[in-house]
């Protein structure tokens, strides 16, 4: 009987034990995240405020270009107005610069969890991510906006004169650039998605016609309700996709 009452409390000493290893790996992984997450609210805090100071000089050359290309007398209607659009202006720098910073730090919580085969994967497309990002950005706004602006002045006639106001053109830009820089990690998806064997890359071939359903309903999604910013979306967003696909045939060639 001692016996027995013995071995039932080494069981319940070793449940405890184990019990009290997992709270510890729990909040052991609780911490670096709020960790990875602390640095890059502080790199961001850090950040605002230079930029803020820049953004004046952003938004000046943005409203050249603009009025350059389209010939167009951009207005504003209320004293905040300004103001507002350079903190919006800051915040998005803000996330462009020290994208590359705050995609390091978020892999470098993950990397621990992963094998080392994993973790050379992840390595190797994290600073594609921010480049990616910022490629995007760029291209929405050296190609694609000042598209969406002429399509706009297009509508013109002598009885109905456009009038710009600030707010809204720049509002637009800061939101198509966001867009374009989320829907230029496609290949990166696709690669991630083929590589980790989620899904085989013949599947992902099979299914072109619906990619491209999907990429379509996206672009229409995050873009306004015109047929031009929607192409200029998702054209380039669908060739990227392309440029995964033939990412992971090169990889899968590699492995055989």
């Amino acid at each position: 009987m001692p016996n027995g009452i013995t071995l039932r409390m080494a069981l319940l000493s070793v449940s405890m034990v184990t019990s009290s290893e997992q709270d510890s790996t729990l909040v052991s992984h609780l911490e670096a995240l709020r960790r990875a997450l602390l640095r890059s609210l502080v790199a961001l805090a850090i950040g605002i405020v230079p930029l803020f100071l820049a953004s004046p000089y952003v938004l000046d050359w943005f409203c050249t270009q603009i009025t350059l290309q389209s010939g167009i007398t951009l207005h504003y209607f209320s004293p905040m107005e300004v103001f507002l659009l350079q903190v919006k202006i800051s915040a998005l720098l803000d996330c462009v610069v020290f994208s590359p910073y705050i995609a390091w730090n978020i892999w470098q919580f993950i990397l621990p969890a992963l094998y080392d085969r994993e973790k050379r994967f992840i390595r190797s497309i994290a600073a594609l991510t921010s480049l990616l990002f910022i490629a995007g950005v760029a291209f929405c706004l050296i190609v694609c906006f000042p598209l969406i602006v002429q399509f706009g002045m297009s509508f013109a006639t002598e009885a109905m004169m456009p009038v710009f106001g600030i707010s809204n053109l720049v509002s637009l830009a800061l939101w198509l650039s966001l867009a374009f820089g989320s829907m230029f990690q496609f290949p990166l998806v696709t690669y991630a998605l083929i590589r980790s064997g989620v899904v085989s890359y013949e599947t992902v071939c099979h299914k072109r016609p619906y990619v491209v359903i999907g990429v379509l309903i996206i672009a229409a999604l995050m873009t306004p309700p015109d047929i031009v910013s929607q192409v200029v979306l998702g054209l380039p967003t669908y060739l990227l996709f392309e440029v995964g696909l033939l990412a992971s045939r090169r990889f899968r060639k590699r492995e055989v």
